[in-house]
């Protein structure tokens, strides 16, 4: 059994006409937590599609557990997802439900489980993120941070291999954004899954990641560990990590001479 939970090699994606992929390498190994991280609209959240198997790649090879993701057919691709977890942006949670139906939700669905059983492992899983005894509520009535956590919770219900998380950190205050990080290394480490975690927080992904992507214009620009990021010169991670305004990256939108717009001239 390979040590690489998650191996992308060579791979290409393209919308239509238009890439968004350009020949990505990338592994993520069986216990880890890997970044990916870079500028909006780089291709992040297209990958997360094809991990998935919600897209299939142009070319190249996209592998989980030693499976080709590209080649498994529809029967193929709802056992593996059944071994993955998704934590979405903003939580996704069913607001007509409540939290302990939130987190049984998988279980009734893709188990055959008696309910005293459900509700012993849907209780275990709200108590690890903190919130068993919140289980009768509804979303409407928990905060940003706390409608998270119960995501989090749902996510990993099922035990899985592989937990993608969507932007885990957007819209938390800063108590919340670091609960949610804890949470995410203490169940990484716990139940020796492997995480995936696209965001752009800088600060609170390098204290808790294994290892870092940066994908800039569909390509993996850089990569290494938390210290090598933040020791890193190359301009685009430089840029990044101190939240530079220009570099590679331009703050200006390509445009004529501001004067011209005017219909001033200086001659």
């Amino acid at each position: 059994m390979s040590d690489n939970l998650v191996e992308i090699k060579g791979l290409h994606f393209a919308y239509n006409s238009r890439p968004v992929l350009k020949g990505i390498d990338l592994t993520a190994r069986r216990g880890q937590v890997v970044a990916i991280m870079g500028n909006s609209g780089c291709g992040k959240t297209t990958l997360f599609r094809l991990i998935s198997g919600t897209v299939r790649p142009t070319s190249g090879l996209l592998s989980v557990d030693g499976l080709d993701v590209g080649a498994l057919d529809q029967r193929g691709l709802y056992q593996l997802r059944r071994r993955m977890g998704m934590l979405f942006q903003f939580g996704a949670l069913f607001t007509d439900m409540s939290v302990f139906d939130n987190v049984a939700f998988q279980l009734r669905e893709h188990t055959d489980l008696p309910e005293e059983m459900i509700r012993d492992l849907v209780l275990a899983k709200l108590n690890a993120v903190g919130l068993r005894g919140a289980h009768d509520l509804m979303p409407s009535e928990l905060s940003g941070g706390m409608a998270r956590r119960v995501a989090l919770a749902r996510a990993v219900a099922l035990d899985p291999m592989l937990i993608l998380y969507d932007e885990p950190f957007a819209g938390l205050d800063p108590i919340s954004l670091g609960v949610i990080g804890n949470l995410i290394r203490r169940l990484t480490d716990t139940l020796g899954l492997t995480s995936i975690v696209v965001t752009h927080d800088i600060q609170e992904s390098l204290r808790m990641v294994d290892y870092v992507y940066f994908i800039s214009e569909g390509m993996v620009e850089a990569h290494g560990t938390p210290a090598e990021i933040k020791a890193s010169g190359l301009p685009f991670v430089h840029q990044f990590v101190h939240g530079e305004e220009d570099g590679p990256v331009p703050f200006h939108y390509p445009a004529d001479p501001y004067a011209a717009d005017l219909g001033l001239s200086y001659a």
